[in-house]
């Protein structure tokens, strides 16, 4: 059994590629590493996203996808989900010279009965990792991207899902008194008003 992990906008938005390959969907699975909200991704307008994190985060609840493709399949559609090449056949190449903004692909062997557990990993980039910073870079966001692609949803879904990290409630916190507002979707009709 081959799966992808799922622990960010994977579970409410894989794409077209990756759902056409899914077979079921394990909820309530943990992390087997720390996450938290420190990438600003360049396609969100700056962001915050999800991240696996060598300091600080905890393991979250995250989704696994069971795919009906190989692993090296999977681990291509997932790669051109992340570097936005959706249908382009473009194939995941492990990279030697991996760099903060390069898209690994992990594999987890014999992980919550699957055979293989594909996972996707890009560096931290935010700093300082402080809930006002993260506020900031969503209220950016919210401000320039399309909508759905802004870190104020992108938060609410991953809340939605129950993903919670060390910062969570402080970084929903930062948002709302900068924004005046008492809840995040207050807080994007707000944003987007101005």
């Amino acid at each position: 059994m081959i799966g992808v992990l799922a622990y960010g906008s994977l579970i409410t938005d894989p794409g077209p590629e990756l759902e056409a390959a899914t077979l079921s969907r394990q909820d309530g699975v943990s992390t087997p590493f720390a996450v938290e909200y420190a990438r600003s991704s360049s396609g969100r307008k700056g962001a915050p996203t999800l991240v696996p994190v060598e300091h600080g985060g905890a393991s979250v609840l995250a989704t696994i996808l069971e795919l009906n493709v190989s692993a090296d399949e999977a681990a291509d559609i997932v790669y051109r989900r992340e570097i936005d090449k959706i249908g382009t056949g473009r194939r995941y190449v492990e990279s030697i010279d991996a760099t903060p903004n390069t898209v690994i692909i992990d594999r987890f062997l014999d992980f919550e009965g699957f055979d293989v557990v594909l996972s996707t990993r890009i560096g931290a980039n935010i700093v300082p990792l402080t809930p006002t910073n993260l506020a900031r870079l969503a209220i950016k966001s919210a401000r320039e991207a399309l909508p759905g692609k802004d870190g104020i949803t992108y938060l609410l879904n991953a809340m939605r899902s129950g993903i919670v990290t060390p910062l969570t409630s402080a970084y929903e916190a930062a948002i709302l008194v900068e924004t005046g507002t008492s809840d995040l979707e207050a807080a994007l009709v707000a944003i987007r008003q101005q």
